[in-house]
């Protein structure tokens, strides 16, 4: 009878060694009541008397379902996001709140739709990081009563409506052909200056407009089925002001 004894009480005491993992943490009653918490190891819990359950303490990554929003300037999209979070206190995880997953699920849901519906289209496109940071604090204050840390949401996708995406494609095509333009225009504009500077140099520069000449027809001769139109320089033309001219025009009429 006596090593009957031994042998349940020796069964009894091995089904109460629980063991916890490095990565988790034990929620430990005792008649009902939270005890204490867990940690990794060899755990006693005694049957009947007491029970206990598990909590991954891992950061977890969850995808958050595609939700449909309306913007401030009232665009229907649609957004899906991820979600990483933490338990740092396993005991509220399991006491606070019913099932936290489910319940960060949600109110990730929730609150995406409310950072949406609180910007314009412009600013979901453009300031995306921005957004997603201020989705995270909001959803972290609010599970921190549950011993949950969120360490980080990431927007993945806006999806946009057909014909919205059309109209942001011509506002982008005509903000390219306006810089087209603006840069040639700048361009041309620099020229200008350019030739006037050079215009103005060349002008107070004895001797510069023949070199200029010169360079020019040594160019064009480089080809020889070229046109040449010879542009007389206007010191020549100044050689036949007044008396000299009048000089040659009675030589031509004498002969």
């Amino acid at each position: 009878m006596g090593l009957f004894l031994l042998v349940v009480i020796g069964l009894i005491l091995l089904g109460s060694i629980k063991q916890i993992n490095q990565y988790e943490r034990g929620i430990k009653y005792t008649l009902g009541k939270f005890s204490s918490i867990m940690e990794p190891g060899w755990n006693i819990v005694l049957p009947i008397f007491q029970s206990y359950d598990k909590v991954d303490i891992r950061t977890k990554a969850v995808d958050v379902p595609e939700q449909e929003a309306i913007t401030k300037d009232n665009v229907s999209v649609k957004i899906n996001a991820v979600i990483y979070y933490k338990i740092f206190d396993a005991s509220k995880a399991i006491l606070a709140v019913e099932n936290f997953r489910y319940a960060v699920s949600q109110l990730a849901q929730t609150t995406m739709r409310n950072a949406v519906g609180a910007i314009s289209l412009d600013e979901l496109l453009s300031e995306r990081d921005k957004i997603s940071s201020e989705i995270c604090s909001v959803i972290d204050a609010a599970t921190d009563p549950w011993g949950i840390k969120v360490e980080n949401v990431e927007l993945k996708d806006v999806a946009l409506p057909e014909e919205m995406k059309r109209v942001i494609a011509k506002a982008a095509e005509a903000e390219r052909e306006k810089q087209a333009v603006i840069t040639k225009a700048s361009g041309e504009v620099e020229a200008s200056q350019n030739l006037a500077k050079a215009a103005e140099i060349m002008g107070a520069t004895p001797g510069a407009m023949h070199l200029r000449t010169l360079s020019t027809l040594n160019d064009l001769s480089s080809d020889q089925s070229n046109t040449i139109i010879f542009a007389v320089p206007i010191e020549v033309l100044r050689a036949f002001e007044g008396n000299q001219a009048q000089n040659i025009i009675d030589k031509i009429v004498k002969k």
